[in-house]
């Protein structure tokens, strides 16, 4: 069973999501706007949010940044609802740290299926080995999900730390854009592959001098390089 925060002011859709949460099994805690839905976070630390980006009080993109900035709540997953479909919304929405977008009017059950996807990501990876990466300045701990390049840890969040992983162990092979959709992402259909290249520059960004160990297929891909030395690092 999980926790989830549904933050939504439309009540009969609050109702609805807290309803179906609840038959599969989880607990659901319910906010009309943005401060309560804050405050219930901090509160109670839920395993996921689904964060309406049309509030009242305070835009749902900042609600996101403020929770991933919180050092209590950064790493709750976050799903955005909103009637907003166009692709610079979830561009915006995934560089701030969510982790899914789903735009109204949607299927509950489509919805259910995308809170599993991330609810496992956000655990350990599947057939996660016991040993710590160890590849240039990059080491991983796969089961603490930590990540380090030289002495410095990084912070990633879980779907970095999937994609990272999912370069990782098919290093030396090109992966396209749709094949890192369907694993990293999962049930994403309306998603685009531009949201690939969002978070591969992230999580370059946060790899600092460990970045060139992820390479650029032009027109093709990205590629983790099949040893340290390629890359010069």
């Amino acid at each position: 069973m999980a926790k989830l925060l549904i933050i939504e002011d439309e009540s009969d859709l609050r109702q609805v999501l807290g309803y179906n949460l609840t038959q599969a099994g989880h607990e659901a805690l319910t906010a009309e706007n943005g401060a309560i839905g804050l405050r219930l976070a901090r509160e109670h630390r839920p395993d996921l949010v689904l964060l309406d980006l049309m509030l009242p009080d305070l835009s749902g993109t900042d609600i996101c940044r403020m929770l991933k900035e919180g050092a209590d709540t950064k790493d709750i997953p976050i799903i955005m609802l909103t009637a907003r479909g166009e692709e610079v919304d979830r561009v915006v929405g995934f560089e701030l740290g969510a982790d899914d977008y789903v735009t109204k009017p949607f299927s509950v059950r489509e919805l259910m299926l995308r809170i599993q996807a991330v609810l496992r990501r956000a655990g350990a990876p599947e057939g996660a080995k016991t040993d710590v990466v160890e590849f240039g300045c990059l080491r991983v701990d796969r089961d603490a999900h930590r990540v380090w390049v030289g002495d410095l840890e990084v912070e990633l969040t879980a779907l970095e730390f999937k994609l990272l992983l999912t370069l990782y162990d098919r290093r030396n092979r090109v992966q396209t854009r749709s094949a890192l959709l369907d694993d990293v992402w999962g049930i994403q259909a309306d998603i685009t592959t531009r949201t690939v290249d969002t978070h591969v520059k992230r999580l370059r960004e946060k790899l600092d001098k460990a970045r060139d160990y992820v390479e650029t297929v032009r027109g093709v891909g990205y590629r983790f390089v099949g040893s340290p030395d390629e890359a010069g690092v």
